[in-house]
């Protein structure tokens, strides 16, 4: 079996890519999506995003895939880790650039290690850590991968870290108050005054999809994004050519915004992403600053839409607390680390331990916590 660490996506073709990447992986494991990245140049080296992808190929044709990027940086990323980088500076060693295996901007669990078949694992992690031997570099990372490869990794030496995300579940609810009835009466009645506010107040909402969104749509939601950057005096990550380019593939990556609309005019929006069994929510931004609107575009929004579309799951992003007040429910997640040289393994291991120790109290304390009766609970 062959092996090539590619520069970029062009230089495999769509339909070879997509013929070994399963529904389930879709939308954000897909060469639209990863494509759409590339050529807008949201992902780009000069904001720290090399392409560095690992092509495994058979008699020419491809048979493995596994996406990297050489990062100079760790934003974007939604597992933390500057203090390891912080301590490998202190000892005058280079932590960047890392390797990382993730969907850019994207924190959502999906495969990392794809294959047309059953391929050895160590055909995709051989290549890599011979790279890193070979260039001195100290660290890979796989970020939001699932769960089937866990045992083989650690077999590999990867160090396990574990994090937390929520997502809310559909129990086959019939519609929004049926939905309701698992929690207390108090969240209930905090739930439906929440969403009084905002009808109260005449704001509407209105739903694009891959049927109905315009380039207009992209135009207004852009603004709303910039906003949430803007308003932490950061530059947006994602550029309008990304978005352009979404809607040009918009029936393999299925995107949905929520538009909140008052006297006509579009304040704020909201942007998922949807495939069978999952609606992923992504991005958000507003013009107003409006009690309770950020719930109502970003949460109670997907949560019908799920509803009324019997889908299965809608994950919002991870972290924040306060997504368990709206029915959301903690999950661990995890992610693998690969250190090449065994003091700093060593140190990283040691603080993953302690950390699964503290993420296992807290994610306990939000179970203890949660305003969902027992017998709704995960």
């Amino acid at each position: 079996m062959k092996n090539k660490f590619i520069k970029s996506l062009s230089e495999i073709s769509s339909a070879n890519l997509n013929e070994i990447i399963n529904e389930a992986d879709k939308p954000f494991m897909s060469y639209e999506y990863l494509y759409a990245l590339e050529k807008s140049k949201s992902v780009h080296m000069n904001n720290g995003w090399e392409t560095f992808h690992l092509a495994l190929s058979e008699k020419e044709n491809l048979s493995g895939f596994l996406p990297i990027y050489k990062k100079n940086n760790s934003h974007g990323e939604f597992v933390f880790d500057h203090q390891w980088s912080y301590a490998l500076r202190r000892a005058n060693r280079a932590y960047y650039p890392k390797l990382l295996s993730a969907i850019p901007f994207t924190p959502c669990e999906t495969r990392k290690f794809i294959a047309s078949k059953s391929i050895g694992i160590e055909n995709f992690t051989e290549p890599v850590i011979d790279y890193m031997k070979k260039n001195n570099v100290e660290t890979w990372h796989i970020l939001f991968p699932n769960n089937d490869l866990s045992k083989m990794l650690i077999e590999k030496n990867f160090i396990e870290r574990s994090g937390y995300r929520f997502v809310w579940n559909n129990k086959e609810y019939k519609n929004f108050e049926d939905f309701l009835k698992i929690f207390t009466s108090r969240q209930r009645k905090n739930i439906k005054s929440e969403r009084k506010k905002i009808y109260d107040s005449g704001i509407s909402f209105s739903i694009k999809d891959n049927t109905n969104i315009t380039l207009d749509d992209w135009l207004v939601f852009y603004e709303f994004y910039k906003s949430t950057y803007h308003e932490r005096m950061q530059a947006p990550y994602l550029n309008f050519d990304f978005f352009n380019l979404v809607h040009k593939y918009k029936d393999s990556l299925c995107p949905v915004i929520f538009f909140a609309e008052l006297k006509g005019n579009k304040i704020a929006g909201s942007l998922c992403f949807q495939n069978k069994d999952t609606l992923y929510g992504r991005h958000w931004g507003s013009s107003v600053n409006k009690d309770s609107l950020h719930f109502e575009c970003c949460y109670y929004q997907g949560i019908e839409y799920c509803i009324k579309n019997g889908i299965s799951f809608f994950d919002p992003g991870v972290q924040g607390e306060h997504k368990i007040r709206r029915g959301f429910e903690p999950r661990a997640s995890i992610s693998y680390h690969y250190v090449l040289k065994e003091d700093f393994r060593k140190a990283i291991e040691s603080f993953c331990k302690e950390e699964k120790v503290s993420i296992k109290k807290y994610l306990a304390a939000c179970s203890e916590y949660t305003p969902i009766k027992k017998e709704y609970r995960i």
